[in-house]
């Protein structure tokens, strides 16, 4: 697998706001939590970012990221309860 890497202010950040780290979800990623990889749905915004669902605790997580031959970058992270409805609840 690629290396993840992300922005340590914006994980500082995420561990404030949101209540989440890019470790916690490098975890899960590492045990298969990851739902689906797609495009970036605002794909005229973000052209070159695609988005990581991930299942964190049960709930499920949008992690946007660019990816290059050697790494993922990932960029933030996004509680989505769209997604959470979608592949957990419902059963996708």
């Amino acid at each position: 697998m690629k290396r993840l890497k992300w922005d340590e202010l914006k994980n500082v950040w995420l561990q404030e706001i949101r209540g989440i780290s890019f470790e916690e979800i490098l975890e899960d990623i590492k045990n298969g939590q990851v739902i689906e990889k797609t495009e970036h749905p605002n794909q005229l915004k973000y052209p070159n970012q695609k988005v990581f669902i991930v299942n964190h605790n049960d709930y499920c997580y949008m992690v946007p990221f660019v990816e290059d031959e050697d790494e993922y970058f990932l960029k933030t992270i996004i509680p989505s309860r769209k997604a959470t409805k979608k592949y957990l609840k419902n059963g996708g």
